[in-house]
């Protein structure tokens, strides 16, 4: 594979790529590493790149191995010496983005919040699915290629994915409409 191909393919499939790095990671730096090692990977496997052959698929594969390689060192530290991290709102940037009240702004993003929370508690073998199939925008087929499953097993874990954020997210409506 040469650059050419590699930029192709970082036009092409970029944005997707990134939004699926960035819903495994939650985080824009973690995002922004994930995303190069990813394509640093690809340049060193790009003999097993197929053109032909769902080339999107081998890279968020490629992202997913080094996720899950990441998330094992992670947990392995924390077990040694345990880090807190600390988020910072960003309502001002939703504010500066959209033109919105503040009140809708605060909803919007607790709703997000809900949603991604609800998403977080999944199983990887769910999870990991629901991700490629809603923010990379990849088919079952592709997903089924991707992660080396029958194309059935796609279809019965973004089922059960989302049967399940269903209910997590019914039971949290529940507790709002309590108080």
């Amino acid at each position: 594979m040469d650059i050419a191909y590699l930029s192709d393919l970082i036009e092409l499939h970029g944005k997707a790529i990134y939004s699926f790095c960035y819903n495994l990671t939650n985080d824009k730096n973690d995002t922004d590493d994930l995303y190069q090692e990813t394509f640093l990977k690809a340049m060193e496997l790009s003999h097993k790149i197929d053109k032909n052959n769902n080339p999107k698929g081998f890279l968020i594969s490629i992202a997913i191995g080094i996720w899950k390689n990441n998330c094992r060192k992670y947990a392995w530290r924390q077990r040694i010496a345990p880090i807190q991290e600390f988020n910072e709102e960003v309502i001002s940037e939703y504010i500066s983005i959209c033109k919105s009240t503040v009140e809708d702004i605060v909803i919007s993003n607790e709703l997000h919040n809900m949603v991604l929370n609800a998403t977080n508690t999944l199983d990887n073998k769910f999870k990991i699915p629901l991700y490629m199939f809603y923010t990379a925008e990849m088919s079952i087929k592709e997903i089924a290629s991707a992660l080396k499953i029958p194309q059935g097993t796609v279809k019965s874990r973004l089922y059960k994915a989302r049967k399940t954020l269903k209910k997590i997210l019914e039971l949290e409506a529940s507790k709002y409409e309590e108080s």
